[in-house]
């Protein structure tokens, strides 16, 4: 494909989180073995004209009506139905990132659809009034990844037509680093934050909510119930400040990947945590929200 065409289906079938297809969005056209169909309609067409055979003629145009109608039906195939696309901001090397589209309608109908990518080709059947669909991506590597082009057609109900449209997504996702593990820093890291078992202040009774891990065991087993342990609470509980400086190593992508194994870590111990990269900090702190913030500044450093 010419760089002035796909310039022209970019700017055509520029997509904004919503649409509506209509006709002015939807492409149609003979597809594989309609072409083979319509030779089968040009040969009986001469066959009737030739030998004046009214039989071979009506033959003709009965075909030739189903490959209309095959052009009216395959094209309410995608018209009409309401398309969003939803992706995650942030995702991670190693993981699969998801594209999640969204079919709604106004009325119930079947709809036999294919969705291609440069990754994927899966059929959806489409039955209710709002059905979700998602398309999983493998990250390979750090940084912005922008989306491929989604392309949606129909080729129901007798393959001779396809109706299709395209998706030219300007969203992007950040792709932070996958986490790497230095032992040696771990071990001591994890010393640190672990509570030692002399700080043991008493047992109280099991909470709907409460961590499973701080469960007493050996009551338990005793058939005595769920316990929980309590531990004196630590105000001079150090923040780990993470430093791209300080990291074991030369390479840039290896020094990124060790403080998200840090990152990772931190959280894991409920232990809150600073970053400090060449071009950006992140003020210490923990959570959800913490950590999305880590993850985003790693993938664009």
């Amino acid at each position: 494909m010419s760089k002035p065409w796909q310039k022209w289906l970019a700017k055509r079938f520029q997509f904004e989180k919503v649409k509506q297809l209509s006709q002015k969005d939807i492409l149609i056209f003979i597809y594989q073995q309609g072409y083979l169909y319509l030779v089968l309609i040009l040969i009986t067409f001469i066959a009737g004209i030739n030998y004046a055979n009214n039989l071979i003629l009506g033959f003709c145009f009965l075909i030739r009506a189903i490959l209309c109608i095959s052009f009216y039906v395959t094209f309410k195939q995608l018209h009409d139905l309401s398309i969003e696309i939803s992706v995650n901001e942030i995702g991670q090397a190693g993981d699969n990132l998801d594209l999640h589209i969204h079919f709604r309608q106004r009325q119930k109908q079947s709809r036999y659809l294919w969705i291609k990518t440069d990754q994927h080709l899966e059929k959806v059947s489409i039955a209710e009034l709002q059905q979700k669909i998602t398309l999983s991506f493998f990250m390979d590597n750090r940084g912005k990844f922008h989306y491929p082009t989604v392309q949606i057609y129909a080729v129901y109900p007798f393959g001779l037509v396809r109706a299709w449209t395209y998706f030219y997504l300007k969203e992007y996702s950040w792709i932070a680093p996958k986490a790497e593990f230095y032992n040696t820093e771990n071990k001591q890291h994890q010393h640190s934050f672990e509570p030692d078992m002399d700080e043991f202040r008493e047992l109280r009774n099991f909470q709907l909510g409460d961590n499973l891990h701080a469960v007493s065991w050996k009551q338990a087993a005793r058939g005595q119930g769920l316990y929980i342990k309590v531990f004196e609470h630590h105000n001079d509980q150090p923040s780990i400040d993470i430093h791209y400086a300080n990291m074991p190593s030369t390479e840039h992508e290896e020094k990124l990947s060790l403080m998200m194994g840090l990152i990772e870590q931190c959280e894991q111990l409920q232990c809150s945590y600073a970053i400090f990269l060449p071009q950006a900090e992140l003020s210490t702190g923990i959570g959800t929200n913490q950590l999305l913030q880590a993850k985003k500044l790693l993938a664009q450093a």
